[in-house]
Protein backbone atom coordinates (compact mmCIF):
# COMPACT_ATOMS: atom_id res chain seq x y z
CA UNK A 1 0.00 0.00 0.00
CA UNK A 2 1.33 3.41 -0.96
CA UNK A 3 1.25 5.90 1.89
CA UNK A 4 1.37 9.09 -0.21
CA UNK A 5 -1.44 9.27 -2.79
CA UNK A 6 -1.33 11.01 -6.15
CA UNK A 7 -3.26 14.07 -4.97
CA UNK A 8 -4.57 15.58 -8.20
CA UNK A 9 -7.62 17.86 -7.79
CA UNK A 10 -9.93 17.66 -10.76
CA UNK A 11 -10.05 21.48 -11.02
CA UNK A 12 -6.43 21.69 -12.15
CA UNK A 13 -7.02 19.04 -14.81
CA UNK A 14 -10.20 20.72 -16.03
CA UNK A 15 -8.74 24.20 -16.53
CA UNK A 16 -6.05 22.85 -18.86
CA UNK A 17 -8.66 22.52 -21.61
CA UNK A 18 -11.15 25.10 -20.38
CA UNK A 19 -13.12 27.19 -22.87
CA UNK A 20 -15.77 29.91 -22.97
CA UNK A 21 -18.55 27.42 -23.78
CA UNK A 22 -17.71 25.36 -20.70
CA UNK A 23 -17.65 28.48 -18.52
CA UNK A 24 -21.11 29.61 -19.69
CA UNK A 25 -22.46 26.13 -19.02
CA UNK A 26 -20.82 25.99 -15.57
CA UNK A 27 -22.03 29.52 -14.78
CA UNK A 28 -25.67 28.64 -15.41
CA UNK A 29 -25.38 25.37 -13.50
CA UNK A 30 -23.62 27.06 -10.58
CA UNK A 31 -26.29 29.76 -10.26
CA UNK A 32 -29.12 27.20 -10.32
CA UNK A 33 -27.39 24.88 -7.81
CA UNK A 34 -26.72 27.86 -5.54
CA UNK A 35 -30.43 28.72 -5.57
CA UNK A 36 -31.36 25.07 -4.94
CA UNK A 37 -28.86 24.85 -2.07
CA UNK A 38 -30.21 27.96 -0.31
CA UNK A 39 -33.35 26.51 1.35
CA UNK A 40 -31.63 23.20 2.05
CA UNK A 41 -28.64 24.83 3.75
CA UNK A 42 -30.95 26.90 5.95
CA UNK A 43 -33.20 23.93 6.78
CA UNK A 44 -30.29 21.56 7.54
CA UNK A 45 -28.64 24.18 9.75
CA UNK A 46 -31.77 24.76 11.84
CA UNK A 47 -32.63 21.05 12.05
CA UNK A 48 -29.08 20.31 13.23
CA UNK A 49 -29.51 22.68 16.15
CA UNK A 50 -27.54 25.68 14.89
CA UNK A 51 -28.59 29.04 13.43
CA UNK A 52 -29.58 29.22 9.74
CA UNK A 53 -26.52 31.22 8.65
CA UNK A 54 -24.31 28.38 9.98
CA UNK A 55 -25.86 26.12 7.35
CA UNK A 56 -25.15 28.74 4.68
CA UNK A 57 -21.56 29.22 5.89
CA UNK A 58 -21.06 25.45 5.67
CA UNK A 59 -22.38 25.37 2.11
CA UNK A 60 -20.25 28.37 1.10
CA UNK A 61 -16.88 27.42 2.61
CA UNK A 62 -17.31 23.65 2.45
CA UNK A 63 -18.74 23.75 -1.07
CA UNK A 64 -15.86 25.91 -2.29
CA UNK A 65 -13.15 23.65 -0.80
CA UNK A 66 -14.77 20.43 -2.07
CA UNK A 67 -14.93 21.84 -5.62
CA UNK A 68 -11.46 23.40 -5.46
CA UNK A 69 -9.63 20.32 -4.14
CA UNK A 70 -11.98 17.43 -4.97
CA UNK A 71 -11.43 14.42 -7.16
CA UNK A 72 -14.81 14.67 -8.89
CA UNK A 73 -15.58 17.11 -11.68
CA UNK A 74 -19.20 17.71 -10.66
CA UNK A 75 -19.43 17.03 -6.92
CA UNK A 76 -21.29 19.68 -4.88
CA UNK A 77 -20.40 19.77 -1.19
CA UNK A 78 -22.31 21.19 1.76
CA UNK A 79 -24.50 20.23 4.73
CA UNK A 80 -26.81 17.26 4.15
CA UNK A 81 -29.74 15.59 5.86
CA UNK A 82 -27.64 12.56 6.78
CA UNK A 83 -25.74 14.62 9.35
CA UNK A 84 -28.75 16.17 11.08
CA UNK A 85 -29.13 13.37 13.62
CA UNK A 86 -25.47 13.04 14.56
CA UNK A 87 -24.89 16.83 14.68
CA UNK A 88 -27.98 17.42 16.82
CA UNK A 89 -26.88 14.66 19.21
CA UNK A 90 -23.34 16.05 19.55
CA UNK A 91 -24.67 19.55 20.29
CA UNK A 92 -27.04 18.14 22.92
CA UNK A 93 -24.24 16.22 24.65
CA UNK A 94 -21.15 18.36 24.08
CA UNK A 95 -22.36 21.78 22.92
CA UNK A 96 -21.33 23.84 19.89
CA UNK A 97 -17.67 23.67 20.91
CA UNK A 98 -17.87 19.85 21.00
CA UNK A 99 -19.35 19.83 17.50
CA UNK A 100 -16.48 21.99 16.21
CA UNK A 101 -13.91 19.63 17.75
CA UNK A 102 -15.66 16.49 16.44
CA UNK A 103 -15.94 17.96 12.92
CA UNK A 104 -12.28 19.02 12.95
CA UNK A 105 -11.19 15.53 14.07
CA UNK A 106 -13.44 13.98 11.40
CA UNK A 107 -11.67 16.13 8.81
CA UNK A 108 -8.31 14.83 10.00
CA UNK A 109 -9.60 11.24 9.77
CA UNK A 110 -10.88 11.82 6.23
CA UNK A 111 -7.52 13.22 5.13
CA UNK A 112 -5.84 10.18 6.70
CA UNK A 113 -8.24 7.84 4.87
CA UNK A 114 -7.40 9.49 1.56
CA UNK A 115 -3.66 9.50 2.30
CA UNK A 116 -3.76 5.77 3.10
CA UNK A 117 -5.72 5.12 -0.12
CA UNK A 118 -8.82 3.81 1.64
CA UNK A 119 -11.18 5.42 -0.85
CA UNK A 120 -11.90 2.19 -2.69
CA UNK A 121 -12.32 0.18 0.53
CA UNK A 122 -15.04 2.52 1.85
CA UNK A 123 -17.20 1.53 -1.14
CA UNK A 124 -17.32 -2.07 0.10
CA UNK A 125 -19.30 -1.27 3.25
CA UNK A 126 -22.30 -3.66 3.13
CA UNK A 127 -25.32 -2.18 1.37
CA UNK A 128 -27.82 -3.23 4.09
CA UNK A 129 -25.87 -1.09 6.58
CA UNK A 130 -25.99 1.96 4.30
CA UNK A 131 -29.73 1.53 3.66
CA UNK A 132 -30.39 0.74 7.34
CA UNK A 133 -28.87 3.89 8.75
CA UNK A 134 -30.07 6.07 5.84
CA UNK A 135 -33.67 4.95 6.41
CA UNK A 136 -33.20 5.34 10.17
CA UNK A 137 -31.92 8.90 9.71
CA UNK A 138 -34.89 9.68 7.44
CA UNK A 139 -37.39 8.53 10.08
CA UNK A 140 -35.54 10.48 12.77
CA UNK A 141 -35.55 13.67 10.67
CA UNK A 142 -39.27 13.23 10.04
CA UNK A 143 -39.84 12.86 13.78
CA UNK A 144 -37.89 16.02 14.66
CA UNK A 145 -40.10 18.14 12.37
CA UNK A 146 -43.43 17.37 14.04
CA UNK A 147 -43.19 20.27 16.50
CA UNK A 148 -42.67 22.89 13.78
CA UNK A 149 -45.10 21.27 11.33
CA UNK A 150 -47.94 21.34 13.87
CA UNK A 151 -46.76 24.57 15.50
CA UNK A 152 -46.84 22.95 18.97
CA UNK A 153 -45.69 24.83 22.06
CA UNK A 154 -43.04 22.63 23.72
CA UNK A 155 -40.34 23.99 26.01
CA UNK A 156 -37.87 21.10 25.65
CA UNK A 157 -37.99 18.18 23.25
CA UNK A 158 -36.37 14.92 24.46
CA UNK A 159 -33.48 13.49 22.51
CA UNK A 160 -34.67 9.90 22.04
CA UNK A 161 -37.20 8.75 19.46
CA UNK A 162 -39.88 7.22 21.70
CA UNK A 163 -39.89 10.09 24.22
CA UNK A 164 -40.35 12.59 21.37
CA UNK A 165 -43.60 10.97 20.27
CA UNK A 166 -44.83 10.77 23.87
CA UNK A 167 -44.21 14.51 24.31
CA UNK A 168 -45.89 15.25 20.97
CA UNK A 169 -48.97 13.32 22.08
CA UNK A 170 -49.02 15.21 25.39
CA UNK A 171 -48.83 18.63 23.66
CA UNK A 172 -51.05 17.99 20.65
CA UNK A 173 -53.64 20.37 22.09
CA UNK A 174 -51.15 23.26 21.69
CA UNK A 175 -50.95 22.82 17.93
CA UNK A 176 -51.55 25.71 15.52
CA UNK A 177 -53.90 25.06 12.62
CA UNK A 178 -52.31 27.93 10.71
CA UNK A 179 -48.83 26.38 11.00
CA UNK A 180 -50.13 22.96 9.98
CA UNK A 181 -51.82 24.48 6.93
CA UNK A 182 -48.62 26.33 5.96
CA UNK A 183 -46.65 23.07 6.28
CA UNK A 184 -49.12 20.99 4.26
CA UNK A 185 -49.35 23.58 1.48
CA UNK A 186 -45.52 23.77 1.39
CA UNK A 187 -45.31 20.00 0.95
CA UNK A 188 -47.92 20.18 -1.81
CA UNK A 189 -45.98 22.89 -3.67
CA UNK A 190 -42.72 20.89 -3.45
CA UNK A 191 -44.45 17.78 -4.81
CA UNK A 192 -46.27 19.57 -7.64
CA UNK A 193 -43.45 21.91 -8.83
CA UNK A 194 -41.47 19.22 -10.76
CA UNK A 195 -44.60 18.50 -12.82
CA UNK A 196 -44.55 22.10 -14.02
CA UNK A 197 -40.79 22.74 -14.19
CA UNK A 198 -37.95 20.46 -13.17
CA UNK A 199 -35.36 23.24 -13.26
CA UNK A 200 -36.94 25.37 -10.52
CA UNK A 201 -36.58 23.73 -7.08
CA UNK A 202 -39.93 23.18 -5.41
CA UNK A 203 -38.45 23.90 -1.99
CA UNK A 204 -37.42 27.40 -3.09
CA UNK A 205 -40.86 28.11 -4.62
CA UNK A 206 -42.55 26.92 -1.43
CA UNK A 207 -40.35 29.10 0.76
CA UNK A 208 -40.91 32.23 -1.39
CA UNK A 209 -44.70 31.80 -1.59
CA UNK A 210 -45.19 30.82 2.05
CA UNK A 211 -42.86 33.56 3.31
CA UNK A 212 -44.83 36.21 1.42
CA UNK A 213 -48.18 34.84 2.62
CA UNK A 214 -47.06 34.62 6.27
CA UNK A 215 -45.52 38.09 6.11
CA UNK A 216 -48.82 39.54 4.86
CA UNK A 217 -50.79 37.59 7.49
CA UNK A 218 -48.57 38.80 10.31
CA UNK A 219 -48.36 42.41 9.08
CA UNK A 220 -51.92 43.13 7.96
CA UNK A 221 -54.06 40.49 9.69
CA UNK A 222 -52.21 40.42 13.01
CA UNK A 223 -51.79 36.61 12.91
CA UNK A 224 -48.62 36.31 15.01
CA UNK A 225 -49.14 32.68 15.96
CA UNK A 226 -47.12 31.40 12.99
CA UNK A 227 -43.48 31.11 14.09
CA UNK A 228 -40.74 32.28 11.70
CA UNK A 229 -36.95 31.95 11.69
CA UNK A 230 -36.66 35.48 13.10
CA UNK A 231 -38.72 34.52 16.16
CA UNK A 232 -36.17 31.87 17.08
CA UNK A 233 -32.84 33.12 15.70
CA UNK A 234 -30.91 36.32 15.16
CA UNK A 235 -29.59 36.37 11.59
CA UNK A 236 -25.98 37.49 11.14
CA UNK A 237 -25.64 38.25 7.42
CA UNK A 238 -21.83 38.13 7.22
CA UNK A 239 -18.97 35.66 7.17
CA UNK A 240 -17.63 35.18 10.71
CA UNK A 241 -13.94 35.42 11.57
CA UNK A 242 -11.90 32.29 12.31
CA UNK A 243 -11.82 30.95 15.86
CA UNK A 244 -9.40 28.55 17.51
CA UNK A 245 -10.59 25.02 18.27
CA UNK A 246 -9.46 23.81 21.72
CA UNK A 247 -8.18 20.29 21.17
CA UNK A 248 -6.47 18.22 23.87
CA UNK A 249 -6.22 14.55 24.81
CA UNK A 250 -9.34 14.72 26.97
CA UNK A 251 -11.54 16.18 24.23
CA UNK A 252 -10.12 13.75 21.67
CA UNK A 253 -10.99 10.78 23.92
CA UNK A 254 -14.53 12.06 24.46
CA UNK A 255 -15.31 13.05 20.88
CA UNK A 256 -13.33 10.56 18.77
CA UNK A 257 -16.27 8.10 18.45
CA UNK A 258 -18.50 10.91 17.17
CA UNK A 259 -15.72 12.13 14.88
CA UNK A 260 -15.30 8.62 13.48
CA UNK A 261 -19.05 8.46 12.75
CA UNK A 262 -18.95 11.83 10.95
CA UNK A 263 -15.88 10.76 8.94
CA UNK A 264 -17.31 7.37 7.95
CA UNK A 265 -20.72 8.79 7.08
CA UNK A 266 -19.11 11.65 5.14
CA UNK A 267 -16.86 9.26 3.23
CA UNK A 268 -19.73 6.93 2.32
CA UNK A 269 -22.08 9.70 1.21
CA UNK A 270 -19.42 11.62 -0.72
CA UNK A 271 -18.09 8.61 -2.61
CA UNK A 272 -21.61 7.33 -3.26
CA UNK A 273 -22.53 10.73 -4.70
CA UNK A 274 -19.36 10.81 -6.85
CA UNK A 275 -20.02 7.26 -8.09
CA UNK A 276 -23.60 8.11 -9.07
CA UNK A 277 -22.29 11.20 -10.88
CA UNK A 278 -19.74 9.07 -12.76
CA UNK A 279 -22.55 6.88 -14.06
CA UNK A 280 -24.28 9.93 -15.54
CA UNK A 281 -21.29 11.88 -16.89
CA UNK A 282 -19.19 8.91 -18.03
CA UNK A 283 -16.16 10.24 -16.14
CA UNK A 284 -14.26 8.60 -13.28
CA UNK A 285 -13.56 10.36 -10.00
CA UNK A 286 -10.44 9.95 -7.85
CA UNK A 287 -11.83 8.61 -4.57
CA UNK A 288 -8.69 9.26 -2.50
CA UNK A 289 -8.38 12.87 -3.70
CA UNK A 290 -12.09 13.30 -2.95
CA UNK A 291 -11.62 12.05 0.61
CA UNK A 292 -8.73 14.46 1.16
CA UNK A 293 -10.87 17.33 -0.16
CA UNK A 294 -13.76 16.36 2.11
CA UNK A 295 -11.31 16.19 5.00
CA UNK A 296 -9.89 19.64 4.23
CA UNK A 297 -13.42 21.08 4.10
CA UNK A 298 -14.29 19.58 7.49
CA UNK A 299 -11.06 20.90 8.98
CA UNK A 300 -11.68 24.48 7.82
CA UNK A 301 -15.47 24.79 8.19
CA UNK A 302 -15.64 24.39 12.02
CA UNK A 303 -13.05 27.17 12.40
CA UNK A 304 -15.75 29.48 11.00
CA UNK A 305 -18.57 27.93 13.04
CA UNK A 306 -19.93 25.57 10.37
CA UNK A 307 -21.24 22.02 10.61
CA UNK A 308 -19.99 18.84 8.85
CA UNK A 309 -19.61 18.86 5.06
CA UNK A 310 -20.12 16.04 2.60
CA UNK A 311 -20.98 15.47 -1.04
CA UNK A 312 -24.70 16.05 -1.68
CA UNK A 313 -26.28 13.69 -4.21
CA UNK A 314 -29.34 15.86 -4.96
CA UNK A 315 -27.31 19.03 -5.53
CA UNK A 316 -24.68 17.13 -7.52
CA UNK A 317 -27.37 15.71 -9.83
CA UNK A 318 -28.90 19.20 -10.17
CA UNK A 319 -25.47 20.45 -11.22
CA UNK A 320 -25.14 17.72 -13.87
CA UNK A 321 -28.69 18.13 -15.20
CA UNK A 322 -28.15 21.87 -15.69
CA UNK A 323 -24.91 21.52 -17.63
CA UNK A 324 -22.21 21.61 -14.95
CA UNK A 325 -19.19 19.59 -16.08
CA UNK A 326 -16.20 21.02 -14.18
CA UNK A 327 -15.52 22.08 -10.57
CA UNK A 328 -15.95 25.71 -11.66
CA UNK A 329 -19.73 25.17 -11.36
CA UNK A 330 -19.32 24.15 -7.70
CA UNK A 331 -17.18 27.23 -7.01
CA UNK A 332 -19.81 29.48 -8.64
CA UNK A 333 -22.50 27.82 -6.49
CA UNK A 334 -20.51 28.79 -3.38
CA UNK A 335 -20.12 32.40 -4.62
CA UNK A 336 -23.88 32.64 -5.30
CA UNK A 337 -24.64 31.50 -1.76
CA UNK A 338 -22.13 34.03 -0.38
CA UNK A 339 -23.84 36.87 -2.25
CA UNK A 340 -27.25 35.72 -1.01
CA UNK A 341 -25.98 35.61 2.58
CA UNK A 342 -24.42 39.09 2.38
CA UNK A 343 -27.24 40.90 0.57
CA UNK A 344 -30.42 38.88 1.22
CA UNK A 345 -29.54 37.25 4.55
CA UNK A 346 -31.79 39.48 6.70
CA UNK A 347 -34.84 38.48 4.63
CA UNK A 348 -34.51 34.85 5.79
CA UNK A 349 -35.93 35.84 9.19
CA UNK A 350 -39.42 35.95 7.60
CA UNK A 351 -39.35 32.29 6.51
CA UNK A 352 -41.99 30.31 8.49
CA UNK A 353 -40.70 27.34 10.49
CA UNK A 354 -43.63 25.20 9.32
CA UNK A 355 -42.51 25.70 5.72
CA UNK A 356 -38.97 24.53 6.57
CA UNK A 357 -40.52 21.54 8.33
CA UNK A 358 -42.32 20.72 5.08
CA UNK A 359 -39.03 20.95 3.16
CA UNK A 360 -37.33 18.56 5.58
CA UNK A 361 -40.25 16.12 5.53
CA UNK A 362 -39.82 15.83 1.75
CA UNK A 363 -36.06 15.42 2.27
CA UNK A 364 -36.68 12.63 4.80
CA UNK A 365 -39.09 10.90 2.40
CA UNK A 366 -36.52 10.99 -0.40
CA UNK A 367 -33.84 9.72 1.97
CA UNK A 368 -35.98 6.88 3.32
CA UNK A 369 -35.42 4.59 0.32
CA UNK A 370 -38.48 2.67 1.48
CA UNK A 371 -38.75 0.74 -1.77
CA UNK A 372 -35.13 -0.42 -1.46
CA UNK A 373 -35.71 -1.17 2.24
CA UNK A 374 -38.73 -3.31 1.35
CA UNK A 375 -36.85 -5.20 -1.37
CA UNK A 376 -33.92 -5.93 0.98
CA UNK A 377 -36.33 -7.65 3.38
CA UNK A 378 -36.56 -10.42 0.74
CA UNK A 379 -32.78 -11.00 0.83
CA UNK A 380 -30.97 -13.70 2.84
CA UNK A 381 -31.71 -13.65 6.57
CA UNK A 382 -28.25 -12.35 7.49
CA UNK A 383 -28.72 -9.25 5.31
CA UNK A 384 -32.16 -8.67 6.81
CA UNK A 385 -30.73 -8.90 10.33
CA UNK A 386 -28.01 -6.33 9.52
CA UNK A 387 -30.58 -4.04 7.87
CA UNK A 388 -33.09 -4.14 10.74
CA UNK A 389 -30.51 -3.93 13.54
CA UNK A 390 -28.83 -0.90 11.93
CA UNK A 391 -32.19 0.76 11.28
CA UNK A 392 -33.56 0.20 14.80
CA UNK A 393 -30.33 1.24 16.51
CA UNK A 394 -30.24 4.44 14.43
CA UNK A 395 -33.82 5.29 15.35
CA UNK A 396 -33.91 4.21 19.01
CA UNK A 397 -30.34 5.03 20.08
CA UNK A 398 -28.00 7.01 17.82
CA UNK A 399 -26.03 6.77 14.62
CA UNK A 400 -22.66 6.17 16.30
CA UNK A 401 -23.90 3.00 17.99
CA UNK A 402 -25.77 1.93 14.85
CA UNK A 403 -22.71 2.17 12.59
CA UNK A 404 -20.39 0.46 15.08
CA UNK A 405 -22.72 -2.46 15.83
CA UNK A 406 -23.91 -2.67 12.22
CA UNK A 407 -20.32 -3.00 10.94
CA UNK A 408 -19.46 -5.51 13.68
CA UNK A 409 -22.54 -7.60 12.88
CA UNK A 410 -21.82 -7.46 9.15
CA UNK A 411 -18.23 -8.63 9.72
CA UNK A 412 -19.37 -11.50 11.95
CA UNK A 413 -21.94 -12.64 9.40
CA UNK A 414 -19.38 -12.29 6.60
CA UNK A 415 -16.93 -14.50 8.50
CA UNK A 416 -19.69 -17.00 9.09
CA UNK A 417 -20.39 -17.12 5.36
CA UNK A 418 -16.70 -17.63 4.60
CA UNK A 419 -16.57 -20.42 7.16
CA UNK A 420 -19.59 -22.06 5.55
CA UNK A 421 -18.08 -21.84 2.07
CA UNK A 422 -14.62 -23.06 3.13
CA UNK A 423 -14.58 -26.85 3.25
CA UNK A 424 -12.04 -29.33 4.61
CA UNK A 425 -12.22 -32.80 3.03
CA UNK A 426 -10.28 -36.06 3.56
CA UNK A 427 -9.26 -38.58 0.91
CA UNK A 428 -8.32 -42.03 2.20
CA UNK A 429 -7.86 -44.39 -0.74
CA UNK A 430 -8.23 -42.42 -3.97
CA UNK A 431 -8.07 -38.82 -5.16
CA UNK A 432 -10.50 -37.71 -7.85
CA UNK A 433 -8.45 -35.81 -10.42
CA UNK A 434 -11.19 -34.73 -12.84
CA UNK A 435 -11.00 -31.08 -13.87
CA UNK A 436 -8.00 -30.19 -11.71
CA UNK A 437 -5.71 -27.62 -13.30
CA UNK A 438 -2.66 -28.33 -11.11
CA UNK A 439 -2.16 -31.83 -12.51
CA UNK A 440 0.56 -32.76 -14.94
CA UNK A 441 -1.41 -35.49 -16.73
CA UNK A 442 -5.00 -36.47 -17.52
CA UNK A 443 -5.47 -39.43 -15.17
CA UNK A 444 -8.90 -39.44 -13.55
CA UNK A 445 -7.75 -40.63 -10.11
CA UNK A 446 -4.70 -41.36 -8.01
CA UNK A 447 -4.27 -44.16 -5.49
CA UNK A 448 -3.22 -43.14 -1.98
CA UNK A 449 -0.65 -45.60 -0.58
CA UNK A 450 -1.10 -47.01 2.93
CA UNK A 451 0.31 -44.72 5.64
CA UNK A 452 -0.56 -41.48 3.84
CA UNK A 453 -3.51 -39.16 4.57
CA UNK A 454 -4.61 -36.45 2.13
CA UNK A 455 -6.56 -33.39 3.30
CA UNK A 456 -7.85 -30.59 1.10
CA UNK A 457 -8.75 -27.06 2.19
CA UNK A 458 -11.16 -25.39 -0.22
CA UNK A 459 -11.25 -21.66 0.63
CA UNK A 460 -9.31 -19.12 2.72
CA UNK A 461 -7.29 -20.61 5.61
CA UNK A 462 -8.01 -17.95 8.24
CA UNK A 463 -8.90 -17.88 11.93
CA UNK A 464 -12.54 -18.81 11.34
CA UNK A 465 -11.55 -22.02 9.49
CA UNK A 466 -8.57 -23.12 11.58
CA UNK A 467 -10.76 -24.85 14.17
CA UNK A 468 -12.72 -26.63 11.46
CA UNK A 469 -9.45 -28.09 10.15
CA UNK A 470 -8.49 -29.19 13.68
CA UNK A 471 -11.82 -30.98 14.13
CA UNK A 472 -11.39 -32.78 10.82
CA UNK A 473 -7.92 -33.96 11.86
CA UNK A 474 -9.19 -35.28 15.19
CA UNK A 475 -11.84 -37.40 13.48
CA UNK A 476 -9.11 -39.50 11.83
CA UNK A 477 -8.31 -42.36 14.20
CA UNK A 478 -5.43 -43.89 12.21
CA UNK A 479 -1.90 -42.61 12.72
CA UNK A 480 -0.30 -42.09 9.30
CA UNK A 481 3.36 -41.65 8.47
CA UNK A 482 2.73 -38.65 6.16
CA UNK A 483 0.02 -36.04 5.88
CA UNK A 484 -0.52 -34.23 2.59
CA UNK A 485 -2.43 -30.96 2.79
CA UNK A 486 -3.71 -29.80 -0.58
CA UNK A 487 -3.84 -25.98 -0.64
CA UNK A 488 -4.46 -25.33 -4.34
CA UNK A 489 -7.80 -23.65 -3.48
CA UNK A 490 -6.47 -21.55 -0.58
CA UNK A 491 -6.25 -17.92 -1.82
CA UNK A 492 -4.73 -16.53 1.41
CA UNK A 493 -3.68 -17.50 4.92
CA UNK A 494 -3.81 -15.27 8.02
CA UNK A 495 -1.73 -15.45 11.21
CA UNK A 496 -4.20 -17.79 12.97
CA UNK A 497 -4.19 -20.20 10.04
CA UNK A 498 -0.39 -20.04 10.03
CA UNK A 499 -0.28 -20.71 13.79
CA UNK A 500 -2.64 -23.64 13.28
CA UNK A 501 -0.33 -25.07 10.60
CA UNK A 502 2.72 -24.60 12.84
CA UNK A 503 0.96 -26.45 15.67
CA UNK A 504 0.07 -29.29 13.30
CA UNK A 505 3.69 -29.57 12.13
CA UNK A 506 4.97 -29.53 15.70
CA UNK A 507 2.54 -32.21 16.92
CA UNK A 508 3.10 -34.29 13.79
CA UNK A 509 6.89 -34.14 14.31
CA UNK A 510 6.44 -35.53 17.84
CA UNK A 511 4.54 -38.48 16.34
CA UNK A 512 7.12 -38.86 13.53
CA UNK A 513 4.56 -37.79 10.91
CA UNK A 514 5.79 -35.71 7.96
CA UNK A 515 3.55 -32.83 6.80
CA UNK A 516 3.62 -32.15 3.04
CA UNK A 517 1.96 -29.17 1.38
CA UNK A 518 0.60 -29.42 -2.16
CA UNK A 519 -0.43 -26.79 -4.72
CA UNK A 520 0.62 -23.74 -2.65
CA UNK A 521 0.13 -20.50 -4.61
CA UNK A 522 2.75 -17.75 -4.64
CA UNK A 523 0.92 -15.50 -2.16
CA UNK A 524 0.60 -18.26 0.46
CA UNK A 525 4.14 -19.49 -0.26
CA UNK A 526 5.48 -15.99 0.48
CA UNK A 527 3.66 -16.01 3.84
CA UNK A 528 5.13 -19.42 4.67
CA UNK A 529 8.67 -18.37 3.75
CA UNK A 530 8.47 -15.08 5.70
CA UNK A 531 7.31 -16.95 8.80
CA UNK A 532 10.04 -19.58 8.48
CA UNK A 533 7.56 -22.40 7.92
CA UNK A 534 9.55 -23.66 4.93
CA UNK A 535 12.40 -24.50 7.31
CA UNK A 536 10.10 -26.24 9.83
CA UNK A 537 8.36 -28.34 7.19
CA UNK A 538 11.33 -28.62 4.89
CA UNK A 539 11.48 -26.66 1.64
CA UNK A 540 11.37 -29.83 -0.42
CA UNK A 541 7.99 -30.69 1.16
CA UNK A 542 6.23 -27.60 -0.21
CA UNK A 543 5.19 -29.07 -3.57
CA UNK A 544 3.74 -27.63 -6.76
CA UNK A 545 1.07 -30.30 -7.29
CA UNK A 546 -0.41 -33.49 -5.89
CA UNK A 547 1.77 -35.75 -8.07
CA UNK A 548 4.94 -34.27 -6.62
CA UNK A 549 3.48 -34.36 -3.09
CA UNK A 550 2.48 -38.04 -3.37
CA UNK A 551 5.90 -38.93 -4.74
CA UNK A 552 7.60 -37.21 -1.79
CA UNK A 553 5.21 -38.91 0.63
CA UNK A 554 5.89 -42.36 -0.87
CA UNK A 555 9.65 -41.90 -0.60
CA UNK A 556 9.31 -40.70 3.00
CA UNK A 557 7.06 -43.65 4.00
CA UNK A 558 9.33 -46.20 2.30
CA UNK A 559 12.36 -44.73 4.07
CA UNK A 560 10.52 -44.92 7.42
CA UNK A 561 9.49 -48.52 6.79
CA UNK A 562 13.06 -49.53 5.97
CA UNK A 563 14.44 -47.79 9.07
CA UNK A 564 11.88 -49.52 11.26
Amino acid sequence: MKIVPDFKPELFRSIQSYAKEKFLSDLMAGIIVGIVALPLAIAFGIASGVSPEKGLITAIIGGFIVSFLGGSSVQIGGPTGAFIVIVYGIIQNFGIEGLAIATFLAGMLLVLMGTLRLGTIIKFIPYPIVVGFTSGIALTIFTTQMKDLFGMTIDKIPGDFISKWIVYAQHITTMSWQSLLIGIVSIGIIILTPKISKKIPGSLIAIIIMTIIVYLMRTYLGMTGIETIGDRFEINASLPGPETIPINIETINRLLPSAFTIALLGAIESLLSATVADGVTGKKHDSNTELIAQGAANIVVPIFGGIPVTGAIARTMTNINNGGRTPIAGIIHAIVLLLILLFLGPLTKHIPMACLAGVLIIVSYNMSEWRTFRSLLKNPRSDVVVLLVTFLLTVIFDLTIAIEIGLLLAMILFMRRIMETTQVSVSKEKIDLSNESELANDNESLDIPFGIEVYEIDGPFFFGVANKFDECMKQMRDTPKARIIRMRKVPFMDSTGLHNLESLCRLSAKENIQVILSGVNEKVRTVLIKSGMDKKIGGEYICRNIHEALEKAKIYVETKNVSE
